[in-house]
């Protein structure tokens, strides 16, 4: 069973190795096309082309290509200059390329800062001699509760928002502040609906229901493990 293990491990490293590489160059030399000319000349605009297009820089053997996914916005067009010259692509017999390269690469690298962004506040705990915080936290009830005021930061009135204790910081011991930007994001954008779904959770045929804050924290988890940090998003 392990040697059949290690024999498919050397043929599928043959292949991507030696094999694929090979078949590129033939296809290249009988087409007139590299890769990514290929790549952009039979996908239309979306989210196929751009995941082919993010795999084939990916596993470039180029390092200008696999740093490409890395590249700041502000220097994707000159990135994308610099493939085609790698590539001895003419900008002005294949104009569309550049086009076609430059917007799928900023889908890219747009989708890769956005999810080190939300990674970043996932990771950022919350810290209750952290002003900013504590009013995120203040303005978050005052949203849901309007009519009842906070009688003390530590109070049993946090249950009433689906908070598990009397201090609602150590709720957001798994998402960090990532969970408490959903919540208030949620309550101010969409209030009607969370109105709603907390106003259920508090009747008792509802018992059943998850209060608002003890149902969106555990989603903001489900949301961030399901999101892939090396690929693009659909659509």
């Amino acid at each position: 069973m392990k040697h059949n293990l290690v024999v498919t491990q050397f043929f599928v490293f043959l292949y991507c190795k030696c094999l694929w590489r090979g078949l590129k160059f033939v296809i290249r030399k009988v087409t007139g096309r590299c890769e990514l000319q290929r790549i952009c000349h039979n996908n239309k605009p979306g989210a196929r082309r751009t995941l082919k297009i993010e795999s084939s820089l990916r596993y470039s053997k180029n390092e200008l290509c696999q740093s490409a996914l890395s590249a700041h916005p502000d220097r994707v067009e000159k990135t994308i200059d610099d493939i085609m010259t790698l590539k001895r692509v003419n900008p002005d017999t294949n104009p569309q390329l550049g086009i076609s390269l430059q917007a799928s690469l900023l889908q890219i690298v747009g989708y890769r800062g956005l999810v080190a962004k939300v990674e970043k506040l996932r990771r950022e705990p919350y810290d209750c001699e952290n002003p900013d915080h504590e009013e995120m936290l203040m303005k978050l009830w005052k949203t849901l509760r309007p009519d009842s005021p906070l009688t003390g930061r530590i109070s049993k009135q946090w249950c009433e928002i689906g908070f598990q204790g009397n201090d609602p910081k150590t709720d957001f011991r798994g998402m960090g502040l990532l969970g408490l930007h959903n919540l208030l994001y949620f309550a101010e954008h969409d209030k009607a609906t969370a109105l709603q779904v907390l106003h259920d959770s508090l009747q008792p045929k509802h018992r059943w229901f998850p209060p608002l804050s003890h149902h969106l924290i555990p989603r903001s988890r489900l949301t961030t493990l399901q999101t892939p940090s090396r690929s693009t998003t659909p659509g």
